[in-house]
């Protein structure tokens, strides 16, 4: 019967405890990527949209509410990508500043404007294209916000005008005019 007492030699060595750390640290790292994806899900249910063909062979895209029952939206701005909040509020495209400049813009003075924060300096700007899973509009004119905070975009009646909308459950079609 051997009486020998554990040592420091029997548990793992410096390069196994170091791999476990590193396992443990990777581990955290994917389910925090993963918990962020699933925020990031349910702020914007609609990352990935495309058009499809409804009743009547009319394209038309379906967006569902997020958890706080907007519509948000991924679609671009002259070819960028950027985040969508639809605002049946807001008369034009309204944009940041910053937001803006990283698309390059052309900015004018607009003038004020009255909004949900009071009035506000606003810069006036043209947006040669504006889409949203595939349903184009051409041509428009957007307001700059100077203290907009964050990236999302307003997009407004100038926008959604030319489309029929039919909001049921949680679920709004933008399409087509038939």
């Amino acid at each position: 019967m051997n009486t020998r007492l554990p040592s420091r030699q029997d548990g793992p060595s410096k390069l196994g405890r170091a791999m476990l750390f590193g396992a443990w640290l990777v581990g955290i790292v994917l389910l925090a990527s993963l918990f962020q994806n699933y925020l990031d899900h349910k702020e914007n249910p609609n990352q990935n949209l495309a058009f499809e063909v409804g009743p009547a062979g009319v394209h038309q895209v379906v967006l569902q509410q997020n958890r706080a029952g907007h519509y948000v939206a991924t679609g671009t701005i002259n070819g960028e990508s950027v985040v969508f909040l639809l605002d049946t509020g807001a008369t034009t495209v309204s944009l940041p500043q910053q937001l803006a400049r990283r698309l390059g813009l052309p900015m004018r003075p607009g003038g004020m404007s009255k909004t949900a924060n009071g009035m506000v300096q606003t810069w006036t700007t043209r947006l040669d294209s504006v889409s949203l899973g595939g349903l184009t509009a051409r041509n428009l004119r957007a307001t700059v916000l100077p203290n907009f905070p964050g990236d999302q975009v307003l997009l407004g009646m100038d926008f959604l005008k030319r489309f029929e909308l039919i909001q049921r459950g949680g679920e709004l079609t933008v399409r087509l005019p038939s």
